[in-house]
């Protein structure tokens, strides 16, 4: 027999009866356990719906196998929520496909078993998984544009993970497809499924995979970092989502994050990964209270929602030093104005004030005008109405050249992939604005080398082109490339939306480090994290659909927010216990 031949029969609710269940798994409530005394009921306890036993799983490459996963032991109870943290690289993802089936072509299974509800799946076949995915276990990938076909509607895709999980006609599977669109509570659900995905919005998008998980109403559901790259609202309402999910339908929830405030804040039990061991598992609240790895006591530390005051005394010594050598304004926006299209008003009378020295955060949801904001400062985008002054110098309207003044100020963008040339080496790409400006390539390249080194990037990195490093390493690299002709602003459009929250503080750590050797360098600072603003800034800026609504000391807003969608940011804030340092 195959493993292709291999099926299974599974309950479809937690605690039902398993048919054809094998040695390991456990026996179903009310049966008789071998060896009782006959005619006495005995009573056991339903099998967890995950259980993880010893796994080990490594990649091929290059003729070898490195390990990946290494004896990875832990459970997911039955009805519960379990969030399975660690670092990228850690091995959360590569335990999530095998407990799903979906294990890359040069992944191999050395050692260990998982069972889903009592049965072991470890050998199935691509046949048998067709009988457990969508009806058993469903999954909700990472990315949602990169999991979902461009070319096909969210109908289209809704329906048909309906008709692999029900074998229904196509009818019906619409039908159930706008049902199931209507309990992720995504509105105007018939107009929706006839909408193509790059026509939602990210937290829809996000409401749309987790439809699809449903379609087979499944018991056990798999969330692969959910939220990582959506507003601190939009993320608040799709957790909200998956626990109402998870107690209307009966679910058991495995949901895989590299936030620790929120496996604290939404999950019953946590388990912690690193570098594909299991260093510490338990109750959140035991593992939260009572740390007893190192390393999950680093994670804890490098949370901003759990560590508000980290730069506390920092701050106080910058402004400090600020105010003894007397301070400016670094960027004045007064009475700001931009449309496209002539009709559609993107920034609406927008006043900002930072001062020299500052970190000044800009914040709102996606569409409140941050990113177009950062663009009309850094001279890359015009504007209808009102004045910019960098350094005391006016912005023109509509800008003849790109950064018409690169020493006053530059931007690091949000995706250093997308605004590095990947055909050159790293220190090239840092080397390159003072090239342009005719310094000797010879000593351009000195200069980068020092400032690279000076980052945290060492030659054997500098050396290397910029796909060859890390999320971390990049935007490491991005940072030193604006820092080389010496600017006293930068600009950082969300630089760390996208990274751990350790290679986060770490990203944080330079930037104050930064600071505390030049603590006139200025920073405008565009995030959706507000936990982060709140341990960074000094003074900030709530937009919401283009216009100001809250502004002033950092402090002073989170404190006595005047606006109800400020207040509604601030309580989207995971409610994660505070780490002493």
């Amino acid at each position: 027999m195959t493993t292709d031949d291999l099926t299974l029969t599974l309950p479809t609710t937690p605690g039902a009866d398993t048919a054809g269940a094998d040695t390991a798994g456990a026996t179903a409530a009310g049966a008789t356990v071998a060896g009782a005394t006959p005619g006495v009921p005995t009573t056991t306890t339903a099998p967890p719906a995950i259980a993880v036993d010893a796994l080990s799983i490594g990649y091929s490459s290059g003729g070898r196998i490195v390990p990946t996963v290494i004896e990875a032991s832990f459970e997911v109870p039955t009805g519960s929520t379990t969030a399975l943290v660690g670092e990228s690289g850690s091995g959360k993802t590569t335990i999530a496909s095998a407990i799903s089936g979906l294990l890359a072509d040069n992944a191999r299974w050395l050692t260990g078993g998982v069972h889903l509800l009592g049965q072991d799946v470890s050998r199935l076949g691509e046949r048998g998984w067709q009988a457990v995915r969508g009806s058993i276990l469903g999954y909700v990938p990472q990315d949602p544009l990169g999991s979902l076909d461009p070319l096909q509607t969210v109908g289209g895709h809704v329906a048909e993970s309906v008709r692999q999980a029900r074998n229904v006609p196509e009818r019906e599977a619409r039908r159930i497809a706008r049902e199931l669109l209507e309990t992720v509570h995504i509105a105007d659900a018939e107009r929706k499924l006839a909408a193509y995905p790059h026509e939602l919005s990210g937290g829809q998008l996000q409401r749309v995979l987790i439809a699809g998980a449903l379609a087979g109403n499944p018991s056990v559901l798999i969330a692969d970092e959910p939220t990582s790259a959506l507003d601190v609202t939009v993320q608040k309402r799709v957790l909200d989502l998956l626990e109402e999910l998870r107690e209307g339908l009966s679910l058991s929830v495995l949901l895989i994050t590299h936030d620790l405030s929120l496996a604290a804040e939404r999950s019953d039990r946590v388990v912690v990964l690193q570098h594909g061991r299991v260093v510490e598992q338990g109750a959140s609240t035991d593992v939260v209270a009572r740390p007893a790895a190192p390393y999950t006591l680093q994670l804890f530390r490098d949370v901003p929602a759990m560590t508000p005051q980290k730069y506390a005394a920092t701050q106080a010594a910058l402004q400090t030093r600020r105010e003894t050598a007397g301070t400016g304004t670094a960027v004045q926006v007064t009475a700001l104005s931009k449309s496209f299209d002539g009709a559609h008003r993107v920034l609406e009378d927008v006043d900002v004030t930072v001062r020299r020295g500052e970190i000044h955060a800009l914040v709102g949801e996606s569409g409140s005008g941050k990113t177009t904001l950062a663009r009309i400062i850094a001279g890359l985008t015009a504007f209808g109405a009102g004045t910019v002054e960098v350094s005391g110098t006016p912005r023109p309207r509509t800008p003849a050249v790109v950064n018409p003044d690169p020493s006053a100020l530059q931007l690091v963008y949000q995706n250093p992939l997308a605004a590095l040339d990947p055909r050159r080496r790293v220190v090239d790409l840092v080397a390159e604005p003072l090239r342009i400006g005719g310094t000797a390539r010879a000593e351009a390249r000195s200069r980068a080398q020092a400032l690279l080194r000076q980052v945290g990037i060492s030659e054997e990195a500098a050396a290397r082109y910029i796909s060859r490093l890390s999320g971390g390493q990049r935007q490491r690299v991005a940072i030193a490339r604006a820092l080389i002709l010496s600017p006293s602003t930068l600009v950082l459009d969300e630089p760390t939306s996208a990274l751990d929250v350790t290679v986060q503080a770490r990203i944080i750590d330079l930037l104050f480090a930064l600071r505390a050797e030049d603590p006139a360098l200025t920073m405008v600072f565009i995030s959706h994290d507000l936990s982060l603003v709140r341990q960074i800034s000094d003074s900030m800026t709530v937009l919401q659909r283009g216009r100001v609504v809250d502004q002033g000391p950092a402090a002073e807003v989170f404190a006595s927010p005047t606006s109800a969608y400020t207040r509604q940011l601030i309580e989207a804030i995971p409610r994660a216990p505070v780490v002493r340092e």
